[in-house]
């Protein structure tokens, strides 16, 4: 069964593909869909009337759309701290003044600290939040930040871009994280940013005059008083919040793109987009650590062995490495239980390949791939889901991607058990043969690992990615442009 060629996708640019993908981080950190996309047309605004130039404006465009690059990388530990759901903690201190003590950082703490626990766990959890906690926000952001300036570097992003992500939590009275930075030691953009979403959250949820009276509320404590000013004249002129409601806001964005950015990504700026946000995803748990590249490298093997045309190949390690996109919007108070999971719960989890379709099809060219990496958890016999689809309906992409996803979350190593030997994964695949799994692709698959086949495609990876990081390390541009995160061909 040999799949068509794919037709070509049209020619793909930086904003479009950042934009896009920043839907997911908006999930992560509990934000609708457009949090970032409405905080950077804020943010935008903002710079034009300060009179950026036009390098701070690309710079600033970017570092507005990756924000929150690095918000899964502390999932696990704000889960541990919460002692529950940490998205709805993440959402709900966007609307919280956590570094003033009162009735409002109380009430917070009461919400989403160890919900559901006796009264006594609940006041002992609450009270070693309260005892710690500027000890665990600096924790908790600077994994954040520090994660977030490197993912911006392995998108090919600048170094101010990176910058801005890192010193996003910085205050203006230098009682913000990770470095306690003040007033102008903080970077501008930097400033922009902490300034803009904060005002998108509020504008949101309680109106635009309220998203004012904070930013001045917080002049001088958490944000930079010029901006604060600057915002408040704007929205007098009626220019800050305009058009944020509408359901295509991204189009009122396209006037700020960077025009250096009209020309088309290349192949390998994208597989490096695609692998940086294959990093986002697996920092979300311990437990699918380093899942996406483990999937990649089987899909891969898979589509050598079966021949497959090199456009089908890069379509399908795109798949690979962005499937588990819509795992983001899962908290870690699921992903990591250590019990069995209420039907509720089982429910969002069933539910992230439809978060994965929608954040992919939003990427022009995108949409075949969105089918293929959604499908990752169907079935040949309509058992699966998100859509119990049936093997009529499956292509063979999706066919094949159902199987490396099964066999690395078998053959990985995880926290809680060691790899399953190679006989061990392909006996358990082997016995959904052929009714739920494709046979082509289990046979394929297996070829390629008794031939040493994939660890070889896995030892080339590792060597593309000390390079990225060497070149990183030296100040090169690691958006590679010579290399992809696995060749077309393997020989």
């Amino acid at each position: 069964m040999q799949p068509e060629r794919p037709t070509p996708p049209p020619p793909l640019r930086l904003p479009e593909l950042v934009s896009a993908l920043s839907h997911a981080l908006d999930l992560v950190e509990g934000q609708p869909p457009g949090h970032a996309v409405r905080s950077c047309l804020i943010g935008m605004r903002l710079g034009e009337r300060l009179g950026l130039g036009p390098v701070e404006r690309r710079d600033l465009y970017f570092a507005l759309l990756a924000k929150d690059a690095g918000c899964s990388s502390n999932a696990t530990r704000m889960c541990q701290i919460v002692a529950g759901d940490e998205i709805a903690a993440k959402s709900a201190a966007k609307t919280t003044d956590w570094t003033k003590t009162g009735w409002e950082s109380a009430r917070y703490a009461w919400n989403y600290i160890a919900p559901g626990a006796p009264l006594g766990e609940k006041l002992r959890r609450i009270g070693s939040a309260a005892a710690r906690q500027k000890e665990q926000t600096k924790e908790l952001v600077e994994i954040r930040c520090d994660r977030g300036a490197s993912i911006a570097l392995d998108m090919g992003l600048s170094q101010a871009t990176a910058d801005a992500v890192r010193s996003l939590d910085e205050h203006w009275n230098g009682r913000g994280y990770p470095d306690g930075l003040r007033d102008s030691e903080i970077p501008l953009l930097a400033r922009i940013l902490n300034l803009s979403q904060t005002l998108e959250v509020y504008w949101r949820e309680q109106g635009g005059d309220r998203a004012i009276e904070v930013a001045l509320e917080r002049a001088g404590r958490w944000f930079d008083p010029n901006l604060s000013k600057t915002a408040a004249l704007l929205d007098r002129e009626g220019a800050l919040f305009n058009g944020l409601a509408d359901d295509d806001v991204a189009r009122r964005l396209e006037s700020f793109e960077p025009p250096e950015d009209a020309q088309p990504l290349t192949d390998e700026r994208i597989d490096s987009i695609c692998t940086a946000f294959a990093g986002v995803i697996d920092a979300k748990s311990s437990y699918t650590f380093r899942h996406s590249l483990g999937v990649t490298s089987a899909a891969h093997a898979i589509t050598l062995r079966m021949g497959m045309a090199d456009e089908m190949g890069t379509m399908i390690r795109r798949a690979a490495l962005l499937h588990d996109i819509g795992k983001l919007s899962v908290p870690n108070s699921i992903l990591e239980k250590p019990a069995k999971l209420e039907p509720h719960e089982w429910d969002i989890v069933r539910n992230h390949p439809f978060h994965t379709h929608q954040i992919l099809r939003r990427i022009p060219g995108f949409e075949d791939l969105a089918e293929i990496a959604a499908s990752h958890h169907e079935k040949l016999d309509g058992s699966g889901y998100w859509r119990g689809l049936t093997g009529a309906q499956m292509s063979l992409p999706a066919r094949l991607l159902v199987v490396s996803d099964i066999y690395d979350a078998l053959a990985a190593k995880r926290p809680y058990r060691d790899a399953m030997p190679a006989e061990k994964v392909f006996a358990i695949l082997e016995s959904d043969t052929p009714h739920a799994l494709d046979a082509d692709c289990v046979r394929a698959l297996k070829e390629s690992v008794y031939a040493g086949e994939l660890q070889m495609i896995e030892n080339i990876r590792l060597l593309h990615e000390a390079l990225r990081k060497e070149q990183q390390g030296a100040g090169i541009s690691p958006s590679m442009e010579e290399s992809s995160v696995l060749p077309a061909q393997t020989t």
